[in-house]
């Protein structure tokens, strides 16, 4: 179980799980691993089967693990648990049962089939390995990833106001990943009567970006014709572009628009936003700034990954990453620690550094094995050569 555990710190956070799989011969020796890369893209157990197929391995024999019991629903992708009684895997042995409602009963399916199952191996760091996207599950609302680009000392803007770009084009390509990955993309009414952004994706594969404003009522706007990505063969819709906050967004705002895929929240409250978003399906929300909606998500608690692209730039002054937390002493800092996932705790993106980093005091282990990404204790510099993308 600890390839299978190794192979699912590899994927991205977001609105599935971390999963990982890994396929044993008979004498225990690992065949295939394989990890789910995220929405819309093979589960781990077939990631692993279609490794298997490519090797001509003789599958009557072996032994799959996977980190979190096989779905047994039609999603973007067919049914895990039907994949796997197809593959002939006689033996299937899982770490945590997958205990949301669309999605369980992939272990009874396969048993009621005559496929041997067996669970709980190796569970605590299965269960440490999702507990953020768990905890969002529970509470009925998305997952939020907070974003931010700063200088050394903190600061994303200069007394000016300037801020592009303050980190360059490979961090900014890599922020293009991140918005493909997300349902929403979520920015304050002052960043974007200040920067006039698009808040879209470009140059990667992902949904519609939403600006929460948090005007109720306001018209619906549109995304950028192009702006969607391919997920399994398919064309998604951009991120939602949300506005939050209480000012009006201009109608020639280019936030707005021409896709119908703009909302706005008139509130500051990041929960009611939250509510919004789950009610239009959104299962991935990314914050995008400015600082006060950052430091909103972060002093409400509802922060479950944050990434940092950090440039070697001094500001001295200007406006800074997070707002006034409240905190008075030491004892009170908001504290994170490093996550593995996804590349790495600490990733090198041209001349920045990418803070990869997830809420203390229940940050994740650290991977098992020496194959997986680095952890917490150990962080490696991961070297990324990507094209801009502005």
């Amino acid at each position: 179980m600890d390839a299978a555990l190794s192979a699912a710190w590899r994927g991205p956070r977001g609105s599935n799980p971390l999963v990982g799989a890994a396929l044993l011969d008979q004498d225990g020796r690992v065949l295939h691993r394989g990890f789910h890369r995220g929405a819309g893209t093979e589960h781990a157990e077939v990631d692993v089967l279609s490794q298997a197929r490519k090797s001509r391995a003789d599958l009557s024999r072996t032994t799959l693990l996977v980190t979190l019991e096989p779905c047994n629903h039609q999603g973007r992708t067919g049914p895990c648990s039907h994949a796997v009684l197809e593959s002939g895997i006689p033996r299937l042995i899982y770490a945590t049962a997958d205990t949301t409602p669309a999605a369980s009963g992939g272990a009874a399916y396969l048993r009621s089939h005559g496929v041997e199952v067996r669970s709980g191996l190796r569970a605590e760091p299965a269960l440490e390995l999702n507990h953020r996207w768990t905890a969002a599950q529970r509470a009925g609302r998305p997952f939020v990833t907070v974003k931010t680009a700063q200088s050394l000392d903190g600061r994303i803007a200069a007394v000016d106001g300037t801020s592009q770009w303050i980190t360059g084009a490979e961090a900014r390509a890599h922020a293009h990943g991140v918005r493909g990955r997300v349902d929403a993309i979520v920015a304050g009414t002052g960043t974007i009567l200040t920067d006039d952004p698009r808040l879209t994706v470009r140059g990667a594969s992902a949904p519609a970006p939403a600006t929460l404003t948090g005007e109720r009522g306001a018209p619906a706007g549109n995304a950028p014709a192009g702006d969607t990505h391919a997920t399994a063969g398919t064309v998604a819709p951009a991120p939602l572009r949300v506005a939050m906050g209480l000012r009006e967004v201009p109608a020639a705002a280019r936030v707005r628009g021409e896709d119908g895929r703009f909302r706005q929240v008139r509130s500051r409250d990041p929960h009611e936003v939250l509510r919004a978003l789950t009610a239009e399906g959104v299962r991935h929300v990314l914050i995008e700034g400015g600082s006060e909606i950052v430091g909103a998500f972060l002093a409400a608690d509802l922060t479950d990954e944050l990434i940092v692209y950090q440039a070697p730039v001094l500001l001295g002054a200007g406006q800074p990453a997070y707002p006034d937390l409240g905190v008075t002493t030491l004892a009170q800092a908001r504290r994170f620690l490093p996550d593995p996932s996804d590349g790495g705790a600490v990733q090198r993106l041209g001349s920045d550094l990418l803070w990869h980093l997830q809420p203390a005091p229940n940050a994740p282990t650290a991977p098992p094995g020496n194959d997986g990404p680095p952890g917490p204790a150990g962080h490696r510099i991961a070297h990324h050569d990507r094209a801009s993308e502005s």
